[in-house]
Protein backbone atom coordinates (compact mmCIF):
# COMPACT_ATOMS: atom_id res chain seq x y z
CA UNK A 1 0.00 0.00 0.00
CA UNK A 2 0.98 3.63 -0.49
CA UNK A 3 0.78 5.62 2.75
CA UNK A 4 1.06 9.24 3.84
CA UNK A 5 4.00 8.53 6.13
CA UNK A 6 4.63 12.01 7.55
CA UNK A 7 3.70 15.66 7.01
CA UNK A 8 5.52 18.83 8.04
CA UNK A 9 4.24 22.39 7.61
CA UNK A 10 6.01 25.74 7.30
CA UNK A 11 4.71 29.30 7.33
CA UNK A 12 6.05 32.85 7.00
CA UNK A 13 6.99 34.61 10.21
CA UNK A 14 4.77 37.59 9.35
CA UNK A 15 1.03 37.43 9.95
CA UNK A 16 -1.80 39.78 9.05
CA UNK A 17 -4.92 40.00 11.19
CA UNK A 18 -8.37 41.29 10.31
CA UNK A 19 -7.95 44.00 12.92
CA UNK A 20 -4.92 45.29 11.00
CA UNK A 21 -6.93 45.25 7.78
CA UNK A 22 -9.87 46.98 9.49
CA UNK A 23 -7.63 49.91 10.35
CA UNK A 24 -6.83 50.44 6.67
CA UNK A 25 -10.08 49.43 4.94
CA UNK A 26 -12.77 50.94 7.14
CA UNK A 27 -15.40 50.62 4.40
CA UNK A 28 -15.11 46.81 4.25
CA UNK A 29 -17.81 44.83 6.07
CA UNK A 30 -15.57 42.55 8.13
CA UNK A 31 -18.40 40.97 10.08
CA UNK A 32 -19.84 39.64 6.82
CA UNK A 33 -16.39 38.72 5.47
CA UNK A 34 -15.51 36.76 8.59
CA UNK A 35 -18.83 34.93 8.52
CA UNK A 36 -18.35 33.90 4.88
CA UNK A 37 -14.60 33.19 4.86
CA UNK A 38 -14.07 31.95 8.42
CA UNK A 39 -10.66 33.65 8.35
CA UNK A 40 -9.48 36.05 11.06
CA UNK A 41 -5.74 35.90 10.48
CA UNK A 42 -3.34 34.66 7.82
CA UNK A 43 0.39 34.35 7.22
CA UNK A 44 1.90 36.61 4.55
CA UNK A 45 5.29 36.05 2.94
CA UNK A 46 7.90 38.77 3.37
CA UNK A 47 9.80 40.21 0.43
CA UNK A 48 12.14 37.55 -0.92
CA UNK A 49 10.39 34.70 0.91
CA UNK A 50 9.25 31.96 -1.47
CA UNK A 51 7.52 28.59 -1.74
CA UNK A 52 10.96 26.98 -1.92
CA UNK A 53 11.83 28.44 1.50
CA UNK A 54 8.73 26.86 3.03
CA UNK A 55 9.63 23.51 1.45
CA UNK A 56 13.20 23.64 2.71
CA UNK A 57 12.09 24.47 6.27
CA UNK A 58 9.50 21.69 6.28
CA UNK A 59 12.15 19.22 5.08
CA UNK A 60 14.49 20.34 7.85
CA UNK A 61 11.74 19.68 10.38
CA UNK A 62 11.15 16.20 8.96
CA UNK A 63 14.88 15.49 9.14
CA UNK A 64 15.05 16.66 12.75
CA UNK A 65 12.19 14.30 13.59
CA UNK A 66 14.01 11.41 11.94
CA UNK A 67 11.25 11.04 9.34
CA UNK A 68 13.27 12.14 6.32
CA UNK A 69 16.38 10.29 5.17
CA UNK A 70 17.49 11.85 1.92
CA UNK A 71 19.11 8.63 0.67
CA UNK A 72 15.65 7.00 0.64
CA UNK A 73 13.94 9.61 -1.55
CA UNK A 74 13.34 8.53 -5.14
CA UNK A 75 11.22 11.43 -6.41
CA UNK A 76 10.18 15.02 -5.71
CA UNK A 77 6.83 16.36 -6.86
CA UNK A 78 6.60 20.10 -6.21
CA UNK A 79 3.12 21.57 -6.60
CA UNK A 80 3.12 25.37 -6.79
CA UNK A 81 1.70 28.23 -8.82
CA UNK A 82 4.26 30.67 -7.41
CA UNK A 83 7.64 29.17 -8.38
CA UNK A 84 10.90 30.92 -7.59
CA UNK A 85 11.78 31.19 -11.28
CA UNK A 86 10.08 30.67 -14.63
CA UNK A 87 12.80 28.06 -15.06
CA UNK A 88 14.25 25.87 -13.58
CA UNK A 89 11.42 24.20 -11.61
CA UNK A 90 11.32 24.37 -7.82
CA UNK A 91 11.68 20.60 -7.60
CA UNK A 92 15.17 20.83 -9.06
CA UNK A 93 16.07 23.65 -6.66
CA UNK A 94 14.90 21.58 -3.70
CA UNK A 95 16.82 18.58 -5.04
CA UNK A 96 19.97 20.68 -4.92
CA UNK A 97 19.26 22.02 -1.43
CA UNK A 98 18.76 18.50 -0.10
CA UNK A 99 21.84 17.21 -1.97
CA UNK A 100 19.91 14.25 -3.37
CA UNK A 101 21.42 11.71 -5.74
CA UNK A 102 21.22 12.18 -9.54
CA UNK A 103 18.82 9.22 -9.87
CA UNK A 104 16.00 11.13 -8.15
CA UNK A 105 13.04 12.16 -10.32
CA UNK A 106 12.14 15.83 -9.86
CA UNK A 107 9.30 17.74 -11.49
CA UNK A 108 6.76 20.48 -10.77
CA UNK A 109 3.02 20.50 -11.29
CA UNK A 110 1.17 23.77 -11.77
CA UNK A 111 -2.04 23.20 -9.83
CA UNK A 112 -3.75 24.99 -6.98
CA UNK A 113 -6.40 23.74 -4.59
CA UNK A 114 -6.73 20.28 -6.17
CA UNK A 115 -2.95 19.91 -6.27
CA UNK A 116 -2.51 17.73 -3.21
CA UNK A 117 -4.89 15.06 -4.47
CA UNK A 118 -3.35 15.15 -7.96
CA UNK A 119 0.08 14.91 -6.31
CA UNK A 120 -1.05 11.90 -4.28
CA UNK A 121 -2.26 10.27 -7.49
CA UNK A 122 1.10 10.81 -9.17
CA UNK A 123 3.10 9.66 -6.13
CA UNK A 124 0.93 6.57 -5.74
CA UNK A 125 1.38 5.76 -9.44
CA UNK A 126 5.17 6.08 -9.19
CA UNK A 127 5.26 3.81 -6.17
CA UNK A 128 2.88 1.22 -7.64
CA UNK A 129 4.94 1.15 -10.87
CA UNK A 130 8.08 0.32 -8.93
CA UNK A 131 9.87 3.52 -10.00
CA UNK A 132 10.48 4.43 -6.35
CA UNK A 133 9.33 3.54 -2.87
CA UNK A 134 9.37 7.03 -1.35
CA UNK A 135 8.27 10.41 -2.73
CA UNK A 136 8.51 13.95 -1.38
CA UNK A 137 5.23 15.67 -2.22
CA UNK A 138 5.61 19.42 -1.75
CA UNK A 139 2.66 21.81 -1.79
CA UNK A 140 3.57 25.46 -1.23
CA UNK A 141 2.54 28.89 -2.46
CA UNK A 142 2.80 32.62 -1.88
CA UNK A 143 -0.60 33.62 -3.25
CA UNK A 144 -0.36 37.00 -1.54
CA UNK A 145 1.90 38.07 -4.45
CA UNK A 146 -1.05 37.62 -6.83
CA UNK A 147 -3.59 39.53 -4.74
CA UNK A 148 -4.30 43.23 -5.17
CA UNK A 149 -4.40 44.92 -1.74
CA UNK A 150 -7.77 46.45 -2.60
CA UNK A 151 -9.45 43.15 -3.54
CA UNK A 152 -11.33 42.17 -0.40
CA UNK A 153 -12.68 39.01 -2.06
CA UNK A 154 -9.19 37.47 -2.08
CA UNK A 155 -7.22 39.62 0.39
CA UNK A 156 -9.24 38.37 3.36
CA UNK A 157 -9.27 34.74 2.28
CA UNK A 158 -5.83 33.50 1.22
CA UNK A 159 -2.70 32.91 3.26
CA UNK A 160 0.86 31.82 2.42
CA UNK A 161 2.55 28.62 3.52
CA UNK A 162 3.53 25.12 2.56
CA UNK A 163 3.70 21.46 3.50
CA UNK A 164 5.95 18.54 2.67
CA UNK A 165 4.46 15.04 2.77
CA UNK A 166 6.44 11.81 2.62
CA UNK A 167 4.49 9.35 0.48
CA UNK A 168 5.87 5.84 0.83
CA UNK A 169 5.31 2.16 0.19
CA UNK A 170 4.23 0.15 3.22
CA UNK A 171 3.56 -3.57 3.67
CA UNK A 172 0.86 -2.68 6.21
CA UNK A 173 -2.42 -3.32 4.35
CA UNK A 174 -4.41 -1.64 7.13
CA UNK A 175 -3.05 1.76 6.10
CA UNK A 176 -2.73 3.53 2.80
CA UNK A 177 -4.46 5.04 -0.21
CA UNK A 178 -7.54 3.03 -1.14
CA UNK A 179 -8.74 5.04 -4.14
CA UNK A 180 -8.24 8.39 -5.88
CA UNK A 181 -10.48 10.03 -8.47
CA UNK A 182 -9.59 13.27 -10.26
CA UNK A 183 -11.55 15.48 -12.65
CA UNK A 184 -11.33 18.59 -14.80
CA UNK A 185 -13.74 21.15 -16.26
CA UNK A 186 -11.40 23.22 -18.41
CA UNK A 187 -14.17 25.14 -20.15
CA UNK A 188 -14.71 27.02 -16.88
CA UNK A 189 -11.07 28.18 -16.64
CA UNK A 190 -11.95 31.88 -16.51
CA UNK A 191 -13.79 31.54 -13.20
CA UNK A 192 -10.41 31.65 -11.42
CA UNK A 193 -7.64 33.24 -13.44
CA UNK A 194 -4.74 35.68 -13.67
CA UNK A 195 -5.09 37.00 -17.21
CA UNK A 196 -1.69 38.65 -17.69
CA UNK A 197 1.89 37.57 -17.12
CA UNK A 198 2.05 34.47 -19.29
CA UNK A 199 3.03 34.11 -22.93
CA UNK A 200 -0.45 34.86 -24.32
CA UNK A 201 -0.82 38.19 -22.52
CA UNK A 202 2.60 39.46 -21.34
CA UNK A 203 2.67 42.16 -18.69
CA UNK A 204 2.41 45.72 -19.99
CA UNK A 205 1.34 49.19 -18.92
CA UNK A 206 -2.19 48.26 -19.95
CA UNK A 207 -2.31 45.05 -17.86
CA UNK A 208 -1.10 47.03 -14.82
CA UNK A 209 -4.04 49.43 -15.04
CA UNK A 210 -6.34 49.21 -12.02
CA UNK A 211 -10.06 48.59 -12.43
CA UNK A 212 -12.89 48.50 -9.89
CA UNK A 213 -15.70 45.96 -10.20
CA UNK A 214 -19.35 46.51 -9.21
CA UNK A 215 -18.61 45.24 -5.69
CA UNK A 216 -15.78 47.73 -5.19
CA UNK A 217 -12.91 45.26 -5.53
CA UNK A 218 -9.74 46.73 -7.03
CA UNK A 219 -7.63 44.59 -9.38
CA UNK A 220 -5.41 44.64 -12.45
CA UNK A 221 -5.08 41.94 -15.10
CA UNK A 222 -1.92 40.85 -13.26
CA UNK A 223 -3.86 39.85 -10.14
CA UNK A 224 -6.21 37.01 -9.27
CA UNK A 225 -9.71 37.33 -10.68
CA UNK A 226 -12.04 34.99 -8.78
CA UNK A 227 -15.70 34.55 -9.59
CA UNK A 228 -16.47 33.50 -6.03
CA UNK A 229 -20.15 32.74 -6.45
CA UNK A 230 -19.59 31.01 -9.79
CA UNK A 231 -16.85 28.80 -8.39
CA UNK A 232 -18.90 27.98 -5.28
CA UNK A 233 -21.97 27.11 -7.33
CA UNK A 234 -19.99 24.82 -9.64
CA UNK A 235 -18.19 22.97 -6.88
CA UNK A 236 -21.26 22.62 -4.67
CA UNK A 237 -22.64 20.26 -7.30
CA UNK A 238 -19.40 18.74 -8.62
CA UNK A 239 -17.64 17.98 -5.35
CA UNK A 240 -20.67 16.43 -3.71
CA UNK A 241 -21.08 14.15 -6.75
CA UNK A 242 -17.37 13.27 -6.69
CA UNK A 243 -17.59 12.26 -3.04
CA UNK A 244 -20.69 10.14 -3.63
CA UNK A 245 -19.10 8.44 -6.65
CA UNK A 246 -15.90 7.40 -4.87
CA UNK A 247 -17.89 6.12 -1.90
CA UNK A 248 -20.16 4.10 -4.20
CA UNK A 249 -17.15 2.66 -6.06
CA UNK A 250 -15.82 1.36 -2.77
CA UNK A 251 -19.12 0.19 -1.27
CA UNK A 252 -19.05 2.86 1.42
CA UNK A 253 -21.44 5.40 2.91
CA UNK A 254 -20.87 8.76 4.61
CA UNK A 255 -21.26 6.98 7.95
CA UNK A 256 -18.27 4.72 7.16
CA UNK A 257 -15.87 7.67 6.92
CA UNK A 258 -14.18 8.75 10.16
CA UNK A 259 -12.81 12.08 8.94
CA UNK A 260 -13.49 14.52 6.08
CA UNK A 261 -10.63 16.83 5.09
CA UNK A 262 -11.83 19.13 2.34
CA UNK A 263 -9.77 21.89 0.80
CA UNK A 264 -10.22 24.77 3.23
CA UNK A 265 -11.76 27.01 0.57
CA UNK A 266 -13.92 29.10 2.91
CA UNK A 267 -16.32 28.68 5.79
CA UNK A 268 -19.20 29.09 3.34
CA UNK A 269 -17.86 26.32 1.07
CA UNK A 270 -17.32 23.93 3.98
CA UNK A 271 -20.79 24.62 5.37
CA UNK A 272 -22.35 24.00 1.94
CA UNK A 273 -20.52 20.69 1.47
CA UNK A 274 -21.35 19.49 4.96
CA UNK A 275 -25.05 20.16 4.41
CA UNK A 276 -25.12 18.74 0.87
CA UNK A 277 -23.53 15.47 2.03
CA UNK A 278 -25.11 15.37 5.50
CA UNK A 279 -21.74 15.03 7.22
CA UNK A 280 -21.72 15.12 11.05
CA UNK A 281 -19.96 18.25 12.25
CA UNK A 282 -17.49 16.35 14.45
CA UNK A 283 -16.15 14.54 11.36
CA UNK A 284 -15.38 17.79 9.48
CA UNK A 285 -11.92 19.31 9.74
CA UNK A 286 -12.05 23.10 9.82
CA UNK A 287 -8.74 24.92 9.91
CA UNK A 288 -9.22 28.37 8.39
CA UNK A 289 -9.42 30.85 11.22
CA UNK A 290 -5.71 31.42 11.90
CA UNK A 291 -4.11 30.53 8.54
CA UNK A 292 -6.66 31.11 5.77
CA UNK A 293 -6.96 29.32 2.45
CA UNK A 294 -3.52 27.82 1.71
CA UNK A 295 -4.27 26.63 -1.84
CA UNK A 296 -2.43 23.34 -2.58
CA UNK A 297 -1.10 23.14 1.00
CA UNK A 298 -4.58 23.43 2.49
CA UNK A 299 -5.34 19.69 2.82
CA UNK A 300 -1.98 18.45 4.18
CA UNK A 301 -1.78 21.36 6.63
CA UNK A 302 -5.33 20.75 7.85
CA UNK A 303 -4.68 17.01 8.16
CA UNK A 304 -1.35 17.48 9.94
CA UNK A 305 -2.82 19.92 12.45
CA UNK A 306 -5.84 17.66 13.01
CA UNK A 307 -3.46 14.80 13.86
CA UNK A 308 -1.53 17.02 16.27
CA UNK A 309 -4.63 18.15 18.18
CA UNK A 310 -6.16 14.66 18.25
CA UNK A 311 -9.10 15.29 15.94
CA UNK A 312 -7.56 12.79 13.51
CA UNK A 313 -5.92 9.52 14.48
CA UNK A 314 -3.84 6.90 12.72
CA UNK A 315 -5.96 4.01 11.49
CA UNK A 316 -8.98 6.16 10.68
CA UNK A 317 -10.56 6.13 7.24
CA UNK A 318 -10.34 9.66 5.85
CA UNK A 319 -11.80 11.26 2.76
CA UNK A 320 -9.58 14.01 1.32
CA UNK A 321 -10.99 16.32 -1.33
CA UNK A 322 -9.48 19.31 -3.16
CA UNK A 323 -11.05 21.62 -5.75
CA UNK A 324 -10.22 24.90 -7.43
CA UNK A 325 -8.30 26.51 -10.30
CA UNK A 326 -8.69 24.79 -13.65
CA UNK A 327 -11.39 24.12 -12.76
CA UNK A 328 -10.21 20.83 -11.31
CA UNK A 329 -10.95 18.54 -8.40
CA UNK A 330 -9.82 15.32 -6.78
CA UNK A 331 -11.04 12.98 -4.04
CA UNK A 332 -9.06 10.33 -2.18
CA UNK A 333 -9.91 7.61 0.32
CA UNK A 334 -7.03 7.05 2.71
CA UNK A 335 -6.56 4.85 5.76
CA UNK A 336 -4.44 7.09 7.93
Amino acid sequence: MTIIEAISCAFPQRSLTNDELRAVYREWDFDRLEERTGVFKRFVASDGETALDFAARACQELESQGCLKTDDIGAIIFCTQTPDYIMPPNSCLLHGKLNLTPEVLAFDINLACSGYIYGLKLADSLIRSGATSRVLLVTADTYSRYIHPGDRATRCLFGDGGAVSIIAHSPDSRRGIRDIRCGTAGKHYEKFIIHAGGMRFPRSAETARETVDKSGNVRTEEHIHMDGLGVLSFFNATVACSVKEILARNGLAISDIDLFVFHQASQLALDSLRKALDIPEHKMVRDLAEIGNLVSASIPVALSRALLRGQANRGQLALLCGFGVGLSWGTALVNL
